[in-house]
């Protein structure tokens, strides 16, 4: 994440600048065309010409080459035709035909990057362009992540019948790491309220903590008192959603932490919507608005009002219109149901019964 912000060294680009082989000239020495012009050079991409173009004289120039002074407009070498001293132009050109002027892309001084603008191939093409490297950047934020209960074995253990392999943590290191965060694994943390604290303990020394399972309101539900011995404030417990209505936030010694449901789409869903733009905003990023796409349902659906659903769907383009469906789902630990998905239908508590082909909210996949 960009820590200051940029601006334009000079103008961009610093001259006027051919974009196709061909022939710098005086537009107005084209009118009428044909035109038969004196050739009186030629110019390379990284040369210059140091004399001005007179009347009726033409310069072969090459795509990238700066227009000698004088000249407006290129003609491409297969509009022309040329003894080596002569040049006949087919066609007139107008102004700034197959140029780019000098400072349409950005002129000295301009804002080109900001501060907390996240770093991509173009955004780090851009910056040496502009003579900017090194330059400042926001330390990545750690996340510690704690997925909590008796029925997690570690990845490389084979489960027994009553148990399941850890891979909420896995998918939420993935998660992290695609909001441009380093993910730290603590460990599985059994239900049992020492163990916990003193992996909680530990996980505070991350710069955001993210738990997983244990925050409801069952008789092993620990996250909570445990997290409130360590002297956390709460901010909220609980949203309007599903899956993820037990989602918690608060602090504690300083430090975010975010207590999220057990179950793995149940916490995929509750860290897009409340732990990715907490991180971005650790990072220095500006906060960016949830944005849903619009796409027809292909079939009805009956929603019971209160809550906003976020359910796992397929969407496609149909004859013009995006369409989307539900993917067979067995409920938020359904892990096949949500990797055959690309977006979630989004039903808000205001709707109820949808037939085929109402408008919906859509929202695709932020790790797709």
């Amino acid at each position: 994440m960009l820590g200051e912000d940029v601006a334009a060294d000079r103008d961009y680009p610093p001259f006027h600048r051919a974009t196709r082989d061909g022939y710098a000239v005086r537009s107005r020495d084209l009118n009428p065309a044909p035109a038969e012009l004196e050739r009186v050079g030629e110019v390379r991409a990284g040369e210059c010409m140091q004399k001005p173009l007179a009347a009726e004289q033409a310069v072969e120039i090459m795509t990238g080459a700066p227009l000698p002074a004088g000249a407006d407009a290129v003609v491409m070498v297969e509009h022309t035709e040329s003894d080596g001293t002569k040049v006949r132009m087919l066609r007139a050109v107008s102004e700034f035909e197959n140029v780019v002027r000098q400072g349409s892309e950005a002129r000295a001084g301009d804002m080109v990057l900001r501060r907390g603008r996240r770093l991509g191939p173009a955004e780090i093409g851009l910056l040496a362009t502009v003579g900017r490297v090194p330059v400042r950047v926001f330390r990545k934020p750690r996340v510690a992540i704690l997925p909590t209960g008796d029925e997690l074995v570690p990845l490389d253990k084979r489960p027994l019948r009553h148990q399941i392999r850890n891979s909420s943590a896995a998918a939420l290191a993935a998660l992290v790491e695609a909001a441009g965060a380093t993910p730290w694994v603590v460990g599985i943390a059994p239900d049992r309220e020492d163990e916990l604290r003193r992996l909680i303990e530990q996980a505070l020394g991350a710069d955001l903590v993210v738990v997983t399972g244990g925050v409801s309101m069952g008789k092993y539900d620990f996250v909570e008192p445990v997290l409130r011995a360590c002297g956390a404030e709460f901010y909220f417990q609980g949203a309007a959603i599903r899956p993820g209505k037990p989602v918690v936030f608060g602090r504690a010694r300083e430090k975010l932490f975010f207590g999220l449901p057990g179950n793995p789409v149940s916490s995929m869903v509750t860290f897009e919507l409340f732990v990715r733009p907490s991180l971005g905003i650790l990072a220095g990023a500006e906060p960016e608005p949830l944005v849903f796409l619009r796409a027809r349902l292909a079939k009805p659906f009956r929603h019971k009002t209160g809550l906003t659903q976020f359910l796992p769907a397929r969407v496609a383009s149909s004859g013009g219109d995006s369409m989307v469906e539900l993917v067979a789902w067995q409920g938020s630990g359904d892990w096949v149901g949500a990797a055959a998905a690309n977006c979630f239908l989004v039903i808000h508590p205001h709707q109820t019964d949808l037939a085929a082909g109402d408008a919906v909210d859509v929202w695709p996949k932020a790790w797709i």
